[in-house]
């Protein structure tokens, strides 16, 4: 999510009847969370306005990766089921959701690279890469709804969507998009850089990736600018900040 912090749909799924409402009480005071749905892009639809992207990213938080940003213009008449929110399905679910959408979808994908981050800060790099995920779409849409608070300049209207994932469902396909894209990309660099355990932990704050930092210091793929890894950059000897573990 990007934040600055200053009726059945023709495939069959629940993409329409349960937009705009609060969740309902079950039996025993459990609250049922509404699944996303496809009202908003069908309101588009019936106004003329398509195509309709929804774009979201996969890692502001991690001390190592980039920022992976995904557009995605669903085929309102093969809409997979089962999309949600990424952050709500397993891993088993993300992938098996992932390929249905790249066989039935418009998809796109951008990075912000470590680079753009330490030099942009995270904010700036995420909303450069989705802008550039919803330019790089086969085909260019009308209106892009994108996950958070703040718009992107990405060449077509756009309308932010607070907690969009859990509520569009465009943007709740992006999600998994971006977020599958980023993990078989950290899988492929804890493979290349043995001893960190990014293939199990994706580059985030968890205490196996600190232990790893104070073992081994910082490689190649960690954000400099973010905190745990400057303070090891700064602990180090001034002729060792640019020897890095290649």
């Amino acid at each position: 999510m990007i934040r600055d912090k200053s009726a059945k749909n023709r495939s069959g799924n629940r993409a329409d009847d349960q937009a705009g409402k609060q969740p309902k009480q079950a039996k025993g005071g459990t609250v049922v969370v509404a699944a996303p749905t496809f009202r908003r892009e069908r309101t588009l639809i019936k106004r003329g306005v398509w195509p309709v992207a929804g774009c979201d990213e996969a890692g502001r938080g991690p001390l190592a990766g980039p920022v992976v940003a995904a557009a995605v213009v669903l085929d309102p008449e093969r809409i997979p089921r089962g999309l949600n929110d990424s952050k709500k399905l397993d891993a088993e679910a993300r992938e098996k959701l992932y390929d249905k959408i790249c066989a039935t979808a418009q998809v796109a994908v951008a990075f912000g690279s470590i680079e753009r981050i330490d030099r942009d800060n995270i904010l700036r790099a995420s909303l450069w890469a989705l802008a550039r995920a919803v330019k790089a779409l086969p085909v260019k849409p009308m209106m892009a709804f994108v996950d958070g608070n703040m718009k992107i300049d990405c060449g077509c209207d756009c309308t932010a969507v607070v907690s969009g994932d859990a509520l569009v469902l465009s943007i709740a396909a992006a999600s998994i998009v971006a977020k599958v894209t980023r993990d078989r990309l950290m899988t492929r660099v804890g493979l290349a850089h043995p001893g960190y355990g990014f293939e199990r932990h994706m580059g985030y704050s968890v205490p196996e990736h600190f232990a790893a930092l104070k073992e081994l210091g910082p490689c190649v793929h960690h954000r400099k600018t973010f905190a745990p890894v400057a303070e090891k950059l700064l602990a180090a000897a001034p002729d060792d900040l640019t020897e890095l573990p290649l």
